[in-house]
């Protein structure tokens, strides 16, 4: 099984896959290092995201098919998808995989969430691209996200709430 965890950049999706994964006795799968292989091979496409990049897409199914294939078990992919032709391509390969997916949106309000990304130690550059993708991320949520994952309003909780929160969702 997969579980994948969108929302915007800086909603605690990778702090939340790590509270998580003991969890669920789970492997976190972080495909933004698919990205950071394919950049120095084909980093001279113009694009402003690599999940432009045909390829991301592909090798992110492909090797989360074929970890599942050795290991078993859960793969945790914390990874904002804001579009939703790449979403529903990705969702489509892990359906011919025969790979369940549960995927749920990690919310929280404007302020809270300005809050959070001010305070963040260990990515503080990140504050500018977090910001310029709050308003598509809006946008995705009401176009798509709202009714293709499950949104976890994590407004007003802790990270290991959050992530107490969605392992007792998982053991349904």
């Amino acid at each position: 099984m997969i579980v994948w965890l969108n929302g915007t950049y800086g909603a605690g999706k990778t702090t939340t896959a790590h509270l998580l994964a003991p969890l669920l006795k789970a492997r976190i799968f972080d495909a933004e290092h698919i990205g950071y292989l394919l950049r120095p091979i084909i980093g001279d496409i113009p694009c402003t995201d690599f999940k432009e990049w045909k390829p991301w897409r592909t090798l992110t199914i492909a090797t989360a098919r074929d970890v599942l294939d050795l290991t078993g078990g859960t793969l945790l992919i914390p990874q904002t998808v804001l579009q939703h032709q790449y979403w529903t391509e990705l969702a489509a390969g892990f359906a011919a995989a025969e790979i369940p997916v549960r995927a749920f949106t990690l919310h929280t309000d404007r302020d809270t969430w300005a809050a959070r990304i001010a305070a963040d130690t260990a990515e503080p550059g990140a504050e500018t691209w977090r910001t310029d993708h709050r308003g598509p991320y809006e946008q995705a949520l009401t176009d798509w996200m709202a009714r293709e994952t499950t949104v976890i309003d994590t407004t007003g909780l802790t990270p290991d709430e959050v992530a107490a929160d969605l392992a007792a969702r998982l053991q349904d």
